[in-house]
C-alpha cells in the first residue's frame, strides 16, 4: 500500500472503532484514536506477520502493552482476516465474548494477555531474547503508552534489553502527553523520555506518530546499532475527532448521539479529502 492508501485505511479504521465503541457503550476512545496510525503503519507495511502465518516459527511478534486501546487492534485484525468482523461487531463486550476490554489470547492475532500496564515490555524482552538464542530472524514490536512509563517494571525491562543488546526489539511509545487523570507531566513526569532510554542503552528515534510517511520510514529503518530501539511517537489523544482531541476525559469516554454523528461527519470529510488528493 502506498502512503495515501495507508492514510485512508487509518481513517476507515478510526471510523469503525468509533462505531464499535458507540454501539456497545464501551471502550477507550482517546487511546484508540491516538495510536491508529501506528497500528496501520505496522500491520499494513512493516511487520512480518499475517492471518495465515500467525504463530508460526520465525514470524514477528506484536505486543500491545497499552492493552486498553484494544478496540482499534480488534478492527485491524478484523480488516486483515485474523478474526471475523461480523462476529466482532455483534459480540464485542458481551457476555462470554472473547472480545473483551483488553487483549486476550482467545483472539487470533494476540499472543499475550495484556492491559495490566508495565508488563508488555518485559514480555517483549523475553520473546526477543529467546529469538536471539534460537538464531531466529523474527522481530518483536511492543506498543506502550506514555503514562505507562511511570511503571518500575518498564525500566527493569529496558535495562535488560540494553544489557542483552536486543537489536531485534522495537518499542513504540504512544506519546500523547495525556493519561486517565491528566497530563503525564502532572501525574508522573517522565520527560525527557529519550534521554532516559539512551541511558539504558537504547537507540532512540522520535517521530510524529500521526504522520504516516514518517511512521513507515522510521519503523522500516534497519537497526544496525546493536541496541534495542525505541520510537517515541508524538501523537494527539483522540486524533481525528475534534471533540475528543487533546482531552484527558476522553480516555474512556463514550460519545453522545450528537458527538457520535459529528464524529462520523468529520471522519467522512477526512476520507473525502483523501479521495480528492
Amino acid at each position: 500500500m502506498d502512503t495515501l492508501e495507508l492514510r485512508k485505511k487509518a481513517v476507515q479504521l478510526r471510523k469503525r472503532t468509533w462505531q464499535l465503541i458507540y454501539n456497545h457503550h464501551n471502550g477507550h476512545t482517546g487511546s484508540d484514536l491516538s495510536c491508529a496510525d501506528i497500528l496501520v503503519a505496522l500491520y499494513y507495511q512493516v511487520i512480518n506477520q499475517n492471518a495465515d502465518n500467525f504463530g508460526q516459527k520465525d514470524v514477528d511478534t506484536y505486543i500491545q502493552s497499552k492493552g486498553h486501546a484494544v478496540e482499534i487492534w480488534y478492527e485491524v485484525l478484523a480488516d486483515l482476516g485474523y478474526i471475523d468482523r461480523d462476529d466482532l461487531e455483534e459480540r464485542y463486550s458481551t457476555f462470554n465474548s472473547p472480545y473483551i476490554g483488553h487483549p486476550t489470547t482467545d483472539v487470533k492475532g494476540m499472543e499475550f494477555h495484556t492491559g495490566s500496564l508495565g508488563h508488555g515490555l518485559g514480555l517483549g524482552v523475553g520473546v526477543a531474547l529467546a529469538a536471539k538464542m534460537d538464531h531466529s530472524p523474527k522481530h518483536t514490536y511492543v506498543l506502550m503508552g506514555d503514562g505507562e512509563q511511570a511503571e518500575g517494571s518498564i525500566w527493569e525491562a529496558a535495562m535488560s534489553a540494553g544489557n542483552y543488546s536486543l537489536d531485534n526489539l522495537t518499542a513504540i511509545v504512544d506519546h500523547n502527553d495525556l493519561q486517565i487523570t491528566g497530563t503525564t507531566d502532572t501525574v508522573m513526569r517522565s520527560n525527557p523520555l529519550g534521554d532516559k532510554y539512551r541511558a539504558f542503552g537504547w537507540d532512540v528515534k522520535e517521530v510524529n506518530g500521526n504522520d504516516m510517511t514518517a511512521l513507515v520510514n522510521t519503523l522500516s529503518k534497519p537497526n544496525a546499532t546493536g541496541k534495542p530501539r525505541v520510537i517515541i511517537a508524538n501523537t494527539v489523544k483522540g486524533k481525528g475527532i475534534t471533540v475528543a482531541e487533546n482531552r484527558a476525559d476522553w480516555h474512556h469516554k463514550i460519545p453522545t448521539e450528537a458527538e457520535y454523528q459529528e464524529g462520523l461527519r468529520e471522519l467522512d470529510a477526512q476520507m473525502e479529502a483523501l479521495e480528492n488528493e
